[in-house]
C-alpha cells in the first residue's frame, strides 16, 4: 500500500499535460496546459488510485480513470472562475484573465471532452464507470447552479446548503473513490461504502473550509479573514446565524450584508460568536467526519489496507489553514 504523498508523486510523474494536449491551435490548448501546470492538490485522482489499491495492485484502468477525474475537475475550475469573475487561481491569473473569455470557455469545453476521452480508454466495467461519471458531472453542474441561485436568496436552509455543497464538492470525491474501487474489482457494497465515505468526507471538508474562512489563523492560511463574509456568501455560518438570531440580531446581520465598511468582518464575527454558530459549524464537521469514518469501517477489507486513506482523511480534517 502506498501513502498519499507516494501516489501523488507517481501521479505527477505520469500526468503530463504536454503529452495530453496537441500543440495547435495554441490558443485552445495552451490554456489547458497552463492551468494543469500551476499545481493543485490532486486529491481526487489520487483518491481514485488509493481506492483501486485497496483491492490489489494499481492497474491501467485506474490510471485512465484518475486522469479523467483530474481533467474534469480542472474543467469545472475554469468555468467556475469565469462565472465568479475570479482574477486568481492558486495565486496565478485565471485562464479567462490571462487568455481572454473566449479561450476560457473553449479550453474548458475541450478539457471536459479530453476527460471523457481518457475514461473511454478503460478496458473493464466501462459502462458502469461512464454511468457514474455522467451522473456525477450532471450533479456538479446542478451544485454550481444552486450556488449561484443562493446568491439571490435570503431564505436558504441548512438542508439546501448541505445538498448544494454535496453536489458541487462532495460527489466528485465520492465518484473518484468509487471509480477506483470498480476498476480494482471492488463492486457492490464495498464500492458504495467508499462512495459514501467520499461524500461525507467532502461535506466535512467544505464545512471546515467555511469555519476556517471566518475563524482560521491568517498567519497559517495566508488568506484574508472573512473572505466569505465580505462576499456575502451563504455559508453554513451565515445561514445558521439567521436561523437562531432574534429580530434585533437579524436586522444587524442584514445591515452588515448591505454594507462595505471596514469593520464588517469584525462585527459579523462578533455576532457569529454570540449566536454560537462557530460551535455549531464545528459540530457539523465532527458529525460528517464520524459518518465518513463509519463508512470506511464498514468496507469489508483488512484494516491495514485502509490505513493510507484514513490517514489522508484525518490530515484533511485536522488542518487549521
Amino acid at each position: 500500500m502506498h501513502s498519499f504523498p507516494e501516489l501523488l508523486k507517481k501521479f505527477e510523474d505520469r500526468f503530463n499535460p504536454e503529452a495530453i494536449f496537441p500543440g495547435m491551435p495554441a490558443n485552445l490548448y495552451e490554456p489547458c496546459k497552463y492551468i494543469l501546470g500551476i499545481g493543485g492538490k490532486r486529491v481526487r485522482p489520487v483518491l481514485c488510485l488509493m481506492a483501486n489499491e485497496l483491492f490489489g495492485p494499481i492497474n491501467e484502468d485506474a490510471w485512465n480513470a484518475s486522469y479523467a477525474v483530474e481533467l474534469f475537475h480542472n474543467f469545472t475550475l475554469i468555468h467556475d472562475d469565469i462565472m465568479d469573475k475570479a482574477p486568481l487561481r492558486r495565486g496565478m491569473p485565471t485562464i479567462h484573465n490571462k487568455y481572454g473569455l473566449t479561450s476560457g470557455i473553449l479550453s474548458g469545453d475541450v478539457m471536459n471532452i479530453f476527460a471523457y476521452q481518457s475514461l473511454a480508454k478503460v478496458s473493464n466495467s466501462l459502462q458502469k464507470l461512464m454511468e457514474l461519471f455522467n451522473q456525477t458531472a450532471i450533479e456538479v453542474c446542478e451544485g454550481q447552479q444552486l450556488d449561484m441561485d443562493f446568491e439571490q436568496r435570503n431564505d436558504v436552509t441548512i438542508e439546501e446548503y448541505i445538498n448544494m455543497i454535496a453536489l458541487k464538492t462532495s460527489v466528485l470525491l465520492a465518484c473518484s473513490l468509487k471509480m477506483g474501487a470498480i476498476t480494482g474489482g471492488g463492486m457492490g457494497d464495498n464500492a458504495n461504502k467508499l462512495y459514501a465515505f467520499g461524500r461525507n468526507l467532502g461535506l466535512a471538508f467544505q464545512l471546515q473550509d467555511d469555519y476556517l474562512d471566518a475563524f482560521g489563523d491568517p498567519e497559517k492560511s495566508g488568506k484574508q479573514v472573512g473572505g466569505d463574509i465580505l462576499a456575502n456568501k451563504k455559508t453554513i455560518l451565515l445561514i445558521q446565524a439567521l436561523n437562531v438570531a432574534n429580530e434585533q440580531q437579524r436586522q444587524q446581520i442584514n445591515t452588515l450584508l448591505e454594507s462595505d465598511t471596514t469593520d464588517k468582518v469584525e462585527k459579523m464575527l462578533t455576532l457569529f460568536r454570540t449566536l454560537k454558530v462557530d460551535e455549531y459549524c464545528r459540530e457539523q464537521v465532527h458529525y460528517y467526519s464520524e459518518l465518513a469514518f463509519k463508512n470506511m469501517d464498514d468496507v469489508a477489507i483488512p484494516s491495514a489496507r485502509k490505513e493510507p486513506l484514513l490517514q489522508l482523511a484525518q490530515y484533511l480534517l485536522m488542518r487549521d489553514k
